[in-house]
């Protein structure tokens, strides 16, 4: 950088994606066209004439950086497989606030070793976890609205 070198990630991956914002927004089609091309992408008329930028952008951007592709792809790399979880954790996940899991009841404690062994055979008990709770007025649930 101080030879006025750029970094290999703007070099890679943010000079491309900069090139291909600024072409689009201002219009250049020539560019455009070069790089649709080169990407091997199928740009609709629809999205290539519409009056806002964005929406030929976002036709672009969809196809050659799919998000929905690289999430779960991160999430299938980076989250632990849950059969390496630990019997510590369980316990900790199955208890709630100053509980300890020895004070929950015997057909909870068994839910342990089937928590632990993740299996998907019908007999297998279904667990849910629920992760975050919002707090709501109980005049705002369905059952309590004025019809």
């Amino acid at each position: 950088q101080s030879k006025g070198k750029k970094p290999l990630f703007v070099q890679l991956v943010l000079d491309n994606i900069w090139s291909l914002y600024e072409a689009v927004m201002k219009r250049d089609k020539e560019k455009i066209e070069k790089i649709v091309t080169s990407l091997g992408l199928k740009i609709g008329p629809r999205e290539s004439r519409h009056a806002d930028p964005k929406v030929h952008l976002n036709a672009i951007c969809s196809q050659w950086l799919p998000i929905s592709d690289a999430v779960l792809s991160m999430v299938c790399n980076k989250v632990p497989s849950p059969l390496d979880i630990t019997a510590e954790r369980v316990e900790k996940l199955m208890c709630v606030g100053a509980r300890t899991f020895d004070s929950l009841p015997p057909e909870t404690q068994e839910l342990k070793s089937a928590f632990m062994k993740c299996s998907s055979e019908e007999t297998a008990p279904v667990i849910v976890f629920v992760s975050k709770m919002f707090p709501v007025d109980s005049k705002a649930l369905p059952q309590n609205k004025p019809r």
